[in-house]
């Protein structure tokens, strides 16, 4: 019976420990994943709304890409 209990705290104790360290590693891993994912291809900011309005042929004023930057903040 001891040997039993035994067996079976180890088994638990091994079973959470590698469940620990995956955990850390998967948060790892894909923090640097999104991270990189951020570098490669940035948010939009307001020199890329400005030059999609200028690819459309419009001149776009402050006020529109304030209003542009704030929808897109939602």
């Amino acid at each position: 019976m001891f040997v039993l209990l035994n067996a079976f705290w180890s088994s638990l104790w091994s079973f959470l420990g590698g469940a620990l360290v995956g955990g850390i590693a998967a948060f790892f891993i894909s923090k640097r994943m999104f991270e990189k994912q951020l570098k490669e291809n940035p948010p939009v900011n307001e020199k890329m709304i400005r030059a999609m309005y200028m690819q459309m042929g419009r001149k776009p004023s402050e006020a529109q890409i304030r209003q542009i930057m704030k929808s897109m903040g939602q």
